[in-house]
C-alpha cells in the first residue's frame, strides 16, 4: 500500500472536501475521487460519505484513521532518522498552537532555528485548547502549546506565567480605576472565549466564586476586543494576547492577580521525531 495514497486520504479527512484537498496538494479532484476509491479497494470497503456539503468519515473509516496517521508518523520519523545519519537536517514539525502564541511566540523562535536548521519545514495548525489536547493525544500534531495542567497522560514543560487581565471599553466607568473589583464582574455583561478555549478565564472565575452575565461568546480573541471596544460587555484576557496591539480599550489589573500558566505538551518525547526534540529544546532555551 502507498504511503501517498495515505497522504491524500488524511488530507480529504482534515479539509472535509475532495475538492479542496486537490487545491492543496496539488492534483485534480478526478485524481483525488481515484486515489481514494484505489485505497477503498485495498482495503475493502468504503471509508468516506461523499455528499453535497462534503466528505466523512463512515464507521470503518473512523476504525482506520488513527493507524494511518500513525503510519505517516513513523513515516516522518523514519525518513528524518535516515537524513540524520547522513548528516542532513531534514523533515517536518507540525504544532498545535493559539493565536496569541502564533503571533507573539512563533515567527522568532522559527526564524532563529531555521538559521540553523533550513530545511526543516513547519505546519501550524490553529485551535483552542480542547482541539489542541486532542490533536497531540490523536498523534494530528507533533507537540502543542497549551495552558497547564493539561491531560495527565501528556509530557509537559512549563514556560511562562502571563498575567490575567480585565478590558473594559475606554468610556467604561472603571478604565482608570487602578484594578478591577472581582465582585463588579457579576454585574457587567461579560464576554466569553468560546468552549474549550476558556479554561483560563473560567479559573479566574471559579476562583473568586463569581457568576458572569455572559452576554456573547467568541472564537477569536481578537473578536471578544473588538466587542470590548464598542462597548458590548467586558472581558478576561492573557496579557499575550493584548501586548503589542493598538487596541482601544484599557486594561486592568484583577483585584486578585491571575494568571495562566504556558506551556508545551507531547504525547511521547520518546516517540518524537528528531526535528521535533530539536524544537522543542530550542522551545525550552528561549525562555532561559
Amino acid at each position: 500500500m502507498s504511503i501517498s495514497k495515505y497522504e491524500v486520504f488524511l488530507k480529504v479527512v482534515e479539509l472535509g472536501s475532495l475538492t479542496r484537498a486537490a487545491e492543496v496538494l496539488g492534483f485534480t479532484q478526478s485524481g483525488i475521487s481515484h486515489t481514494i476509491s484505489s485505497l477503498e479497494s485495498e482495503f475493502g470497503f468504503t471509508l468516506l460519505l461523499r455528499n453535497r456539503s462534503g466528505v466523512r468519515l463512515t464507521v470503518n473509516g473512523e476504525q482506520v484513521v488513527q493507524p494511518i496517521r500513525e503510519i505517516m508518523k513513523w513515516n516522518e520519523q523514519l525518513k528524518q532518522q535516515v537524513a540524520d545519519i547522513h548528516g542532513l537536517e531534514t523533515g517536518t514539525i507540525t504544532i498545535g498552537t493559539f493565536t496569541s502564541v502564533s503571533v507573539h511566540w512563533l515567527p522568532g523562535m522559527i526564524k532563529q532555528f531555521r538559521e540553523e536548521y533550513p530545511y526543516i519545514e513547519f505546519k501550524l495548525m490553529e485551535g483552542g485548547y480542547l482541539e489542541i489536547e486532542q490533536w497531540i493525544e490523536a498523534g494530528v500534531v507533533d507537540f502543542g502549546f497549551i495552558s497547564l495542567p493539561t491531560r495527565e497522560n501528556f509530557e509537559v514543560f512549563p514556560l511562562k506565567q502571563d498575567r490575567m487581565l480585565a478590558i473594559l471599553s475606554k468610556e467604561h466607568p472603571l478604565s482608570k480605576a487602578p484594578y478591577m473589583p472581582l465582585a463588579q464582574i457579576a454585574h457587567e455583561d461579560f464576554i466569553i472565549p468560546k468552549a474549550g478555549s476558556d479554561y483560563d478565564v473560567r479559573r479566574v472565575l471559579e476562583k473568586a466564586a463569581i457568576k458572569p452575565n455572559i452576554k456573547f461568546s467568541a472564537g477569536d480573541d481578537y473578536a471578544i476586543i473588538a466587542m470590548v471596544e464598542n462597548g458590548l460587555g467586558i472581558s478576561i484576557l492573557p496579557e499575550l494576547v493584548i501586548q503589542r496591539q493598538n487596541h482601544n480599550v484599557a486594561m486592568l489589573e484583577l483585584e486578585e492577580r491571575s494568571f495562566r500558566s504556558l506551556g508545551i505538551a507531547v504525547h511521547s518525547m520518546r516517540h518524537a521525531s528528531p526535528a521535533a526534540k530539536r524544537f522543542l529544546g530550542h522551545v525550552q532555551s528561549w525562555f532561559k
